[in-house]
């Protein structure tokens, strides 16, 4: 995905709530949107070079989007908004093993009392599979993590998708790590433990778990490696064409 607009650098100040923090930029300390309701407090601290882009429209209470954070070895896309237009752009350049010979059918598919990402259907005609994004950005030592505050929307996605694959469909969830420097994904549950234990479970009961890095500069992000999946922490099969499981 191009980003067409330039980015701004700047100096994290504050987060004044969840979705709005103050940025210096230049000499001047300005209000920005920050498109993710996650905590990121392992990102944003006050000093943090951040990347901003200006957004001005008269519906707007703020000018700018804060949609980057300058780390030493890497940037970090924070736009929980990405990860869904990523997946589909790679979806369709049929760079997604995982979902080889699929295509979309549509987006914010209504199941059971959730609404989920994407219906895919096979161009043979032979299945369809519900898949579900999520946006990570906290790497700690090196693994992917998700979430990194308390997801009840998030347990209740997993639950659907497992009620999904046991009526007959293909299911999966896929973790976006919008950063390059994770070497593998695991569940964060020092943040919510009972999503983890919900992710094991709908995994053992067959639903997909898939996970990707992108590759991000200040103008481009696409979706790159896909990464290992670590649910435990001993290497036991494969759990799905292309995706590695890690389970006790």
């Amino acid at each position: 995905m191009r980003i067409h607009r330039p980015l701004l650098e700047g100096s994290f100040v504050v987060r004044e709530n969840r979705f709005r923090a103050r940025v210096r930029l230049a000499d001047e300390e300005v209000p920005v949107h920050v498109p993710n309701s996650g905590r990121l407090s392992e990102l944003l601290s006050p000093g943090q070079q951040v990347l901003v882009r200006e957004a001005r429209a008269p519906h707007r209470v703020t000018d700018y989007d804060l949609l980057m954070v300058r780390l030493p070895h890497t940037l970090v896309s924070v736009d929980a908004r990405l990860p869904n237009q990523l997946f589909q752009e790679a979806l369709e350049r049929r760079s997604l093993s995982e979902f080889a010979g699929m295509s979309m059918i549509r987006r914010e598919v209504g199941y059971g009392e959730s609404r989920l990402d994407f219906l895919l259907g096979a161009e043979d005609g032979d299945g369809s599979c519900l898949v579900e994004v999520k946006s990570v950005t906290l790497v700690k030592d090196g693994i992917g993590r998700f979430p990194d505050a308390v997801t009840e929307r998030g347990r209740r996605h997993l639950r659907e998708l497992r009620r999904a694959r046991e009526e007959g469909m293909r299911a999966a969830v896929v973790f976006v790590i919008q950063r390059e420097d994770a070497a593998a994904f695991a569940p964060h549950d020092e943040s919510d433990p009972l999503f983890g234990e919900v992710l094991r479970e709908v995994a053992a009961d067959g639903v997909e778990v898939y996970a990707h890095t992108c590759r991000i500069t200040s103008t481009e992000i696409t979706l790159d490696r896909q990464v290992p999946v670590m649910l435990s922490g001993t290497l036991e099969r494969e759990h799905a064409p292309g995706a590695v499981v890690l389970m006790g």
